[in-house]
């Protein structure tokens, strides 16, 4: 498992995503399932709908029951999201479950799996402020801001990508404590969300 690889399948579904541009569409996994392959591009699939959703909200022209609609698609992919940032991290984990942990190991800000999270964001800022660079309909002084833009997140991109490289060799040699640090999203809850419960019991 490395960054190459995980940016690898990252581009791969986003490219599969923009073929139809559709957020409706259903992902379409080529990799076996329960594979690291597998995840990484669910992982992204998610990510990149996700996206664009949140671009089709920001219409100030959207109608309110339209908005509500897709508000409420947003919150069911956050949580689906999630859930599998906490699977990459079980898969990882597992993966590394006969590693001695050394006695000075020290315990990392973020798991694996959301860093990985967030070079599939990178991935996707990467991807669309590219297009910003590209467009012909654009100013010459936008053009110019994009791509000193998309150069700061290309940067990101390679420092993160060696990053996350770092910390799984840590892992795999006993220089991290594994841990899950479970997110416990309270709002999709019905007995958490005090709106949520309060609505089952009318």
């Amino acid at each position: 498992m490395t960054a190459e690889l995980f940016n690898k399948i990252f581009k791969e579904s986003i490219d599969k995503y923009h073929i139809n541009n559709d957020i409706a569409q259903k992902s379409p996994n080529p990799y076996q399932e329960k594979t690291v392959q597998y995840l990484m591009f669910d992982k992204s699939w998610i990510d990149t709908v996700q996206w664009h959703l949140e671009d089709i909200i920001r219409d100030p022209n959207i109608k309110p029951e339209k908005a509500l609609e897709i508000k409420r698609i947003i919150d069911k992919s956050n949580q689906d999201r999630t859930d599998l940032v906490e699977d990459i991290d079980d898969f990882i984990f597992e993966k590394n479950k006969n590693v001695e942990t050394k006695t000075d190991a020290r315990i990392n800000t973020e798991t694996p799996a959301w860093a990985i999270d967030r070079l599939s964001i990178l991935n996707l800022k990467i991807y669309h402020m590219k297009q910003e660079t590209e467009r012909t309909d654009a100013t010459e002084e936008h053009i110019k801001k994009a791509t000193l833009k998309l150069n700061v997140l290309l940067q990101q991109y390679d420092d993160l990508s060696i990053a996350i490289d770092q910390l799984l060799n840590d892992l795999s040699n006993g220089n991290i404590i594994a841990k899950t640090y479970k997110q416990m999203k309270m709002y999709n809850d019905d007995e958490l969300n005090p709106v949520l419960r309060k609505a089952t019991k009318l």
